[in-house]
């Protein structure tokens, strides 16, 4: 099969076409010839050398897929309700920037009606991370407020859509007035510039001093500290990601005097069994709300698998507003 491999760490140029031999599916798994891979940071920071792939996993970038089952074990796939021949978006476990790439069945969910294959390989990671994060570890309620950081990132636009098909109502932080827009026609009911505004002041601003209920950060850096500062009683801080740093100074007493919770995760290193619970709740709460068209894809740029250096770059351009996916 065809593949993206990673040559050596460094640059989107160390991205470079490589043939590997086809994988085989092992018990409870199957094996998806892949029409679309979706990109993800931790693809860049595996790239880069700082984001090594599990025990395990396959030494490919690509976090997730979509494209057809070819095979697999039968006994799994059918007690998922799948079977040869399906056409699925998965959550991989590493390996997905390749023609054929072999995932754990309950990571499985079925391409959403009407979706084209690059749309439903933007779904997957980002979904699982909005889910197991906002809503299974921190509990995002319906009337309560989310803050998210980074709001036209993947995990932005699915954030924003998600929460408020859910109930909540959205404020995000972006760096631009497109953005900005952008984020609120999917539904977020304010867009901070972070660079001319006090995510804090404006946030308490919008809540008549109160604060948010909830924050994603996927900053890191001072903004924790900030968002200390921003969230109302008994809040809840969920920490994704450190792209601004891992040290920030954090006012204690506000933690105590308010109740609040700071908690981080990363998915990657998580458990099958996890990840079948995720995409379960996922099936359940999630895929009727896209059937209905309540969330919609967003996707910036599809670019053919052999350009995976440039999307790569795209990427850490930070231009972009929404996903970004290799079509094969």
């Amino acid at each position: 099969m065809r593949a993206i491999a990673i040559t050596r760490p460094g640059g989107p140029d160390v991205l470079e076409l490589a043939e590997r031999p086809d994988p085989v599916a092992g018990p409870g798994e199957c094996l998806i010839r892949v029409s679309a891979s979706g990109i993800n940071r931790p693809d860049v920071l595996q790239r880069k050398g700082a984001y090594p792939p599990p025990p395990g996993a396959s030494d490919l970038p690509g976090l997730e897929v979509a494209g057809e089952i070819v095979s697999g074990d039968v006994q799994a796939l059918a007690a998922h309700g799948f079977a040869v021949g399906d056409k699925v978006c998965a959550l991989a476990n590493g390996g997905g920037y390749a023609e054929l790439c072999v995932v754990p069945v309950g990571q499985c969910l079925p391409v959403p009606a009407g979706w084209t294959m690059a749309q439903a390989a933007s779904l997957p990671e980002t979904c699982f991370t909005v889910w197991a994060n906002v809503f299974d570890r921190v509990g995002l309620q319906p009337g309560e407020t989310l803050l998210v950081h980074g709001g036209s990132s993947g995990i932005g636009v699915t954030a924003i859509q998600m929460a408020k098909a859910l109930g909540a109502r959205v404020f995000v932080t972006v760096g631009g007035a497109d953005k900005a827009k952008a984020c609120l026609a999917l539904g977020a009911e304010l867009a901070i510039n972070y660079r001319e505004q006090d995510f804090v002041a404006e946030a308490k601003a919008a809540t008549g001093g109160r604060g948010v209920d909830v924050i994603l950060d996927m900053v890191g850096g001072d903004y924790i500290g900030r968002g200390v500062q921003a969230l109302a009683e008994d809040g809840r801080l969920a920490l994704i990601a450190v792209q601004g740093g891992v040290k920030s100074d954090i006012d204690a007493g506000l933690v105590l005097r308010r109740r609040l919770t700071i908690t981080g995760s990363t998915l990657r290193p998580r458990s099958t069994a996890f990840k079948a619970a995720l995409a379960r709740s996922l099936r359940e709460r999630v895929w009727p709300l896209i059937e209905a068209g309540r969330i919609k894809p967003v996707i910036y740029r599809e670019l053919p698998a052999v350009q995976a250096a440039e999307a790569h770059a795209l990427m850490e351009s930070n231009q972009h507003i929404g996903k970004i996916v290799l079509t094969w």
